[in-house]
């Protein structure tokens, strides 16, 4: 279903270019041109639509497959077992959705800051590289007024951009994103197979230390997702300029103060 939705997005952007075409390069027809709005209008209409039914199929098939994670852990208990499907099972599967949403978040702010980071390193680069150039092409006699202006508004574009990767951490998030990721991935793998002894309890005996164990196992995985989560959105808010300010700034009762000490 999810292949299926993501084809017809993929035919309506199709129809869309093919669209948009033939109305920038068959203007002078007017029945192409009408029937081309028209079938732009519809394409862009069902691509959104449709991207709602994509996100749902995600959805949908994301919690479908951490159910099927969920259940894996049962596989490696003993047959003997009697599992208590109702509470065990869905709780693991709440854990494992809450972990993958996390790591979701954290990927797609991975690769927005590591995209701008290497995006504006970039044209760094190449608008300093450029102005030289530039600055030869305004000698010759090119009898183009706005070639005089490239070798002002480059240099003037590259500080702007170089100020702009100095101010904002783009690289800093991004290498902390794919930490968080990294960890949390690891420790998901852990929960799932119970490979570690804080979440192994198939070599336990007693079926009732056995359930016992498996609650405990949830618990202590929800604890080390936040023990990874946290300390990445406080590292977050201490690095957020607008709340360094106010940190740096001092309080009214302190200024208030200091004028009352100085003389």
């Amino acid at each position: 279903m999810l292949f299926f939705l993501k084809l017809i997005d993929y035919l309506l952007v199709a129809v869309a270019i093919a669209s948009f075409a033939i109305i920038y390069f068959d203007s002078s027809n007017q029945e192409y041109v009408i029937a081309a709005s028209i079938a732009l209008t519809l394409a862009i209409g069902l691509f959104i639509f449709n991207r709602q039914s994509v996100n749902s199929a995600k959805k949908k098939a994301e919690k479908n497959q951490m159910s099927k994670k969920a259940k894996l852990y049962t596989s490696l208990l003993s047959k003997d077992t009697q599992l208590d499907h109702n509470t065990v099972l869905p709780a693991r599967a709440k854990a494992l959705e809450y972990s993958q949403e996390l790591i979701d978040d954290y990927k797609s702010s991975r690769d927005l800051n590591r995209t701008l980071y290497y995006v504006l390193q970039i044209s760094t680069v190449i608008l300093s590289g450029v102005t030289p150039i530039l600055v030869l092409v305004d000698k010759l006699e090119s009898g183009q007024p706005w070639l005089k202006w490239l070798p002002v508004i480059c240099p003037a574009v590259a500080s702007i951009v170089a100020s702009v990767v100095t101010s904002f951490p783009f690289e800093k998030n991004w290498m902390a994103a794919n930490t968080a990721v990294e960890l949390l991935e690891s420790e998901q793998e852990k929960f799932i197979l119970g490979i570690t002894p804080a979440y192994r309890c198939y070599d336990i005996p007693e079926e009732d230390k056995q359930q016992q164990k498996i609650s405990q196992a949830v618990e202590l995985f929800i604890n080390q997702v936040n023990s990874i989560h946290l300390p990445q959105v406080q590292q977050k808010t201490d690095s957020d300029p607008v709340n360094t300010e106010k940190q740096d700034s001092p309080k009214p009762e302190e200024a208030t103060t200091e004028k009352k000490v100085a003389p």
